[in-house]
């Protein structure tokens, strides 16, 4: 695990050294072991590189790495069947020098090009410059593990693990993107491929770029996306079988390391599932990390502590506390994009904990979006039974319940009547309303007339509405679960992940996001997912049976997060009244006053707008730790 960046300059100017260790000095977390600094013979191309050491810990993993006196890569992953790959290529007269995956990636890449990106089995990201042909090659994983952005102009191209890196070149310059905040409000996250500054982008899961350094040409393409399309017939018990063997191969791959490894374990379905199948994997206890609160309504640690005692794990316990937020602006900094997942406090607490301990932790992440784990899922699937069935009511319902709630005045017709309106926006649509922290309706209210000009008529909904056309499924209610896969799973839920840990130095590996889970997954039928009414997780959690205690398993769902509601309405509310109300906040003329003053006082009424003032809260820290 490594932290990448990179420089090409197209003006015959220099890349000097003393830029590229600028950007890796920035990166340094993500790899505090090593540090790499390569440079072409024409000095045109720079690619440096912070080394995390988990597999071969000697300098014979020493990167950027050259092959054959041509190729040379700077690479953030890990590639869990490097060592399959490399017998193969030794049949074809391989050789190779170290121990490492990455010197595999060359020599798949050298056999294969663009190609090789189908042979790979784990998570990365990385650029390979061929000094021959003159061409760089970035990719990123299937699903988005590993970051990778870029900024890109006619003199330029500069990429790096986090943007901190890229601020770093004089070429780039600080400017919001205005409509990616606008996106921001309604998701907790920028989308895909905007960032939140102007000509900074990121790459998608699962793309890969090709630039022709000497044409100037600029290749982007995706490699894979998940197919919801082809559906298997078999049973219960079939699917059972299926679901733990290709989950314990997964763990196995994962639990690949010359370093100590461990597991964060909430006591959930999908991280108790993975801490079961490798404590049967090991010979020895498994070191398990875990958070919980004071508050008994949000902590998940006697759980945590079933699952320990039932496996014999090396158990460690963290207790968060409302004072952890002092940490915010920091984390802020860390995260660099707007991000408004709370847990991500959470997260880099319990990440923090398990580095003291190893330097490798497994983790749950993918249960829930490869088994349909969320509430929102049995909306969807009421929503496309009603479009399939009780279409025709609308008509006749709409001005019915309508009539009815103005005469009785219950709440019943009420809420009718709100539901058969709400089910004649698309689909895509209605699923935006489940996750938002702002519907459209509140950014009216929000928005100041400035930032109502900045953005036009972009309707952020509109992301969401494209992902459900764009799905590779046939089933309705496969296209949300394609539609989490990728973009609320990478740009949330990894990303949170991603910067919690490696900002500790710490690598974090899922089984459940192993891309042939991935693919078993989104062919199983969504009635066998999602069953009855809103029996959701069923296959996963009847599989999961034999090695879960059922309190676990069937236990209320609870998320991994912090108790926002409870904090809003204590300190934490003054906190956020002194940053959102601020005489620079103000200044920056994008919100209402009003408004944000109205939601700070109306929820220590009683009223929960604890995610949205959260959001607000990030946002305007990051435009103090970034432009202020």
């Amino acid at each position: 695990m490594c932290g990448i960046a990179g420089k090409i300059n197209f003006r015959n100017r220099a890349v000097t050294t003393s830029e590229l260790s600028l950007m890796a000095k920035k990166i340094a977390h993500r790899g505090p072991d090593d540090e790499g600094i390569y440079t072409s013979p024409d000095k045109m191309v720079g690619l440096a590189n912070r080394r995390l050491s988990i597999i071969d810990l000697t300098r014979s993993g020493h990167q950027p790495m050259g092959y054959k006196n041509r190729y040379w890569i700077t690479f953030n992953g890990e590639i869990y069947n490097f060592q399959s790959e490399r017998e193969a290529l030794e049949k074809k007269g391989y050789r190779f020098k170290s121990r490492t995956d990455t010197e595999v990636i060359l020599a798949l890449y050298d056999k294969y090009g663009k190609g090789c990106l189908t042979h790979l089995r784990g998570m990365f990201a990385f650029a390979i410059y061929d000094d021959h042909k003159k061409t760089l090659f970035l990719a990123k994983d299937r699903i988005g593990k590993k970051p990778l952005k870029y900024f890109w102009n006619s003199e330029v191209f500069i990429f790096a693990s986090e943007l901190k890196a890229i601020l770093t070149q004089k070429e780039v310059k600080r400017t919001p993107d205005w409509l990616a905040i606008h996106n921001y409000l309604t998701y907790g996250y920028v989308p895909p491929p905007a960032t939140g500054f102007q000509g900074i982008n990121k790459l998608e899961p699962g793309h890969y770029i090709f630039l022709d350094l000497k044409r100037q040409k600029f290749e982007k393409r995706r490699f894979w996306q998940p197919d919801f399309t082809h559906k298997l017939g078999l049973s219960e018990k079939e699917w059972g079988v299926k679901i733990l063997d290709t989950l314990k191969e997964a763990t196995k791959l994962r639990m690949i390391a010359d370093v100590p490894i461990g597991a964060f374990l909430s006591g959930g379905v999908d991280s108790s599932a993975v801490v079961a199948t490798m404590a049967q994997l090991s010979n020895k206890p498994i070191k398990t990390f875990t958070i919980g609160f004071r508050d008994k309504h949000y902590s998940e640690a006697k759980y945590a502590k079933k699952i320990s005692d039932l496996y014999k794990t090396d158990h460690q316990e963290l207790t968060a506390e409302e004072e952890d937020v002092e940490n915010l602006p920091d984390l802020v900094y860390q995260y660099e994009e707007p991000y408004a997942d709370s847990s991500n406090i959470v997260t880099h607490m319990v990440s923090k904990l398990a580095r003291k301990h190893v330097k490798v932790v497994l983790n749950g992440d993918g249960g829930d979006e490869n088994f349909a784990g969320y509430d929102r899922y049995c909306r969807l699937k009421r929503d496309v039974f009603f479009d399939s069935f009780g279409g025709p009511l609308r008509p006749i319902g709409i001005p019915l319940s309508d009539l009815l709630y103005s005469t009785t005045r219950l709440e019943l017709f009420k809420k009718t009547n709100k539901f058969l309106k709400k089910s004649q926006i698309p689909l895509g649509d209605r699923f935006t309303t489940y996750i938002c922290y702002f519907k459209n309706e509140d950014k009216l209210h929000l928005y100041s007339q400035m930032f109502k000009g900045l953005i036009g008529d972009s309707d952020s909904y509109a992301i969401m509405r494209e992902k459900f056309q764009n799905a590779r499924a046939q089933d309705a209610r496969d296209r949300g679960l394609w539609a989490d896969l990728t973009m609320y799973l990478p740009e949330d839920l990894l990303a949170k992940v991603d910067i919690a840990s490696m900002s500790v130095g710490l690598e974090a590996r899922s089984p459940f996001l192993d891309h042939q889970m991935i693919e078993l997954a989104s062919q199983i039928p969504y009635g066998l997912k999602v069953k009855g009414a809103c029996q959701f997780k069923y296959i996963l959690k009847k599989a999961v049976e034999e090695i879960i205690p059922k309190e676990n398993i069937y236990r209320p769902k609870m998320g991994f997060t912090i108790p926002l509601s409870k904090w809003f309405g204590g300190n934490l509310n003054k906190y956020a009244k002194s940053r959102l109300l601020s005489k620079r906040a103000k200044m920056r003329g994008i919100f209402e006053p009003s408004f944000v003053k109205q939601m700070l006082a109306s929820h220590t009424e009683g009223n929960d707008f604890g995610p949205p003032l959260w959001a607000l809260l990030s946002l305007e820290l990051w435009f103090e730790q970034y432009f202020d």
